[in-house]
């Protein structure tokens, strides 16, 4: 059972902005930003766990028992144990990864930082990564995380978006270019 994204971003979004709201309030952006990276691991990690989330065959309480010894487990601030508790007892868990998100951006905000998705041929060293980031950082004029994945078929070269700007240097896109431009002329 999948939800369109319009209904899980607004969704995720009004949770995001109650959380955010309420851990900002209570001095716990550091434990909040913790946890939601902790959950995001856990997800990332555990097929259980994804399946929990958007599986439509466990009831209202097996889904809110299961979440909370999750939340327990995982040691999380008993605003992010209470939030997703809540969440499955309304059926929104299918909303947790865009909340995650949104909670990341919602953070980064307000530390004045901003996301770049990198996509690369090839995994970036560390020394890449850092001029990359640096470059970002004067291109924006604010701190820059990379959230950096890997495709091979990009050949070479990488692909960039920060916010609505995306930067294609890929030879992938290149050479694609240029078949239309051959296209075009014969």
């Amino acid at each position: 059972m999948s939800e369109p994204a319009s209904i899980s971003t607004g969704i995720a979004a009004r949770y995001a902005t109650a959380m955010f709201e309420l851990a900002s309030e209570a001095n716990l952006l550091d434990a909040l930003e913790a946890d939601v990276t902790a959950v995001e691991a856990a997800l990332a990690e555990s097929e259980d766990l994804r399946d929990l989330i958007i599986s439509p065959i466990y009831s209202r309480d097996e889904t809110q028992a299961a979440i909370g010894a999750v939340a327990d487990g995982m040691g999380l601030n008993a605003m992010t144990g209470n939030t997703l508790r809540l969440m499955a007892g309304k059926r929104r868990l299918f909303a947790l990864p865009a909340l995650l998100r949104a909670l990341h951006e919602k953070i980064a905000e307000h530390k004045g930082e901003v996301t770049a998705d990198v996509v690369s041929a090839k995994p970036l060293t560390k020394t890449q990564a850092g001029n990359l980031a640096k470059a970002l950082k004067a291109s924006v004029g604010k701190d820059v995380n990379l959230n950096a994945t890997v495709d091979e078929s990009l050949i070479g070269g990488l692909v960039v978006k920060v916010g609505s700007k995306m930067i294609d240097s890929s030879i992938r896109s290149k050479l694609n270019a240029l078949q239309n431009t051959m296209k075009e002329v014969g």
